[in-house]
């Protein structure tokens, strides 16, 4: 009988239904060394929290996070709550001995999230961030074929996250459009998960050029009970400024020589989670979208050249990453199963001992290149990211 592991979940909005899915299944499909058990739910609002508890199968609440990770019944904190809270939490949770799951973006600026990686550092805890697209299974294939040398030397990489749910000038001012609260708009929030993909597949970034834009600079204030994700509802006829870019673009060079570009919006209509990279080398080329994550397109430059062209590969044969784990040939996973992937890669890692990436200096590094972009946008220049510290 496997030994039980107690989790506590720090928010109960949509990423807290998409972690304790994931704590949920991953037991039943992976072989992992623990059975996690969902201890406790904390959130903000008594009502909401009971009502997530119960429906995912919590034991308890809690509505102050110090106290729970001090209890000495919790093994793992996993950190869903809005990244303002996020270094306060992380260097809590380290200090009390606890093995730290975190969600992105690390941390509002480059200090916290040195702050938090020091932190971890010094606890000799587990960490880890959740940029989960790392583990769909076509993604992790393209690290493999780049590894073993498909694309041969590369050049080029463009990475696009696109998204339209804002677009409506009735949606509310939430805290996404607060500086102080969010740091940015898809420059902080989409490119964190880019830039992220970027170092894993191509390598570290060295320079950036970038711009934003704010396409609509007065949005309604929310009233009581306002819905995140739902325009206009609960709006108070007031408005406010919105203090954060609405699109943004980054021209990158990589330390090893490869061009970057970066894209990012929430204006863009149609797209609703259009996470895309193409990546170009001498011997070959790839590009994934994460709107039919399944497949990997890939081409084959040393194809004889009247037989060249992309290829779709259906990434979920038992060969290829993480996919044996769940069904057949041809039968498809979607956006929950990297979270479980995620979660069974930390329970071996908590057994043995040993890191998972990406982890909290990795969340170091991403915001370097965030924090590298703001200054460009701002003092309209290129900027090393080495200038960060």
């Amino acid at each position: 009988m496997k030994k039980k592991i107690n989790i506590a979940v720090l928010g109960t909005g949509f990423m807290g239904k998409a972690h304790s899915n994931g704590w949920m299944k991953v037991a039943k499909f992976f072989d992992v060394p623990f059975e996690p058990v969902l201890k406790v739910a904390f959130g903000t609002e008594r009502d909401d929290t009971e009502e997530f508890a119960q429906k995912w199968g919590f034991s308890e609440t809690a509505y102050d996070w110090a106290q729970v990770m001090e209890r000495d019944d919790i093994d793992i904190v996993d950190i869903v709550a809005p990244t303002k809270v996020h270094k306060d939490m992380v260097v809590k949770a380290a200090r009390c001995g606890k093995a730290v799951f975190c969600e992105k973006p690390a941390a509002l600026s480059y200090a916290e999230a040195v702050e938090m990686a020091a932190a971890v550092k010094q606890a000799g805890v587990l960490s880890y961030l959740n940029h989960n697209y790392r583990r769909v299974p076509a993604v992790a294939f393209a690290k493999k074929m780049i590894e073993e040398g498909r694309l041969g030397t590369l050049y080029e990489w463009r990475g696009a996250y696109l998204q339209d749910w804002i677009m409506d000038p009735e949606f509310p001012l939430t805290w996404h459009f607060k500086r102080d609260l969010a740091r940015g708009g898809p420059l902080w929030d989409l490119s964190s998960h880019s830039v992220d993909l970027a170092r894993y597949l191509i390598g570290e970034v060295k320079s950036v050029m970038a711009i934003q834009k704010t396409f609509i600079e007065e949005r309604p204030l929310p009233g009581k009970g306002a819905a995140t994700f739902t325009a206009g509802k609960g709006a108070t006829g007031e408005t406010g400024k919105v203090e954060v870019d609405d699109a943004s673009f980054m021209i990158t060079e990589f330390e090893n020589g490869v061009l970057g570009s970066f894209d990012t919006s929430r204006f863009a209509g149609g797209r609703k989670n259009y996470n895309y990279f193409e990546i170009y080398g001498s011997k070959g080329s790839l590009a994934w979208n994460f709107e039919r994550m399944n497949e990997l397109q890939y081409l084959n430059m040393e194809d004889p050249a009247d037989e060249q062209g992309f290829r779709n590969i259906m990434v979920t044969n038992s060969t290829h990453p993480y996919a044996g784990a769940w069904w057949a040939p041809g039968h498809v996973v979607g956006y929950e199963h990297a979270f479980v992937h995620a979660m069974a890669d930390f329970l071996h890692a908590y057994e043995t001992g040993g890191t998972i990436d990406p982890n909290m200096e990795d969340g170091v590094k991403i915001i370097q290149v965030l924090e590298a972009a703001l200054k460009s946008s701002d003092e309209e220049r290129k900027v090393r990211v080495a200038e960060i510290k």
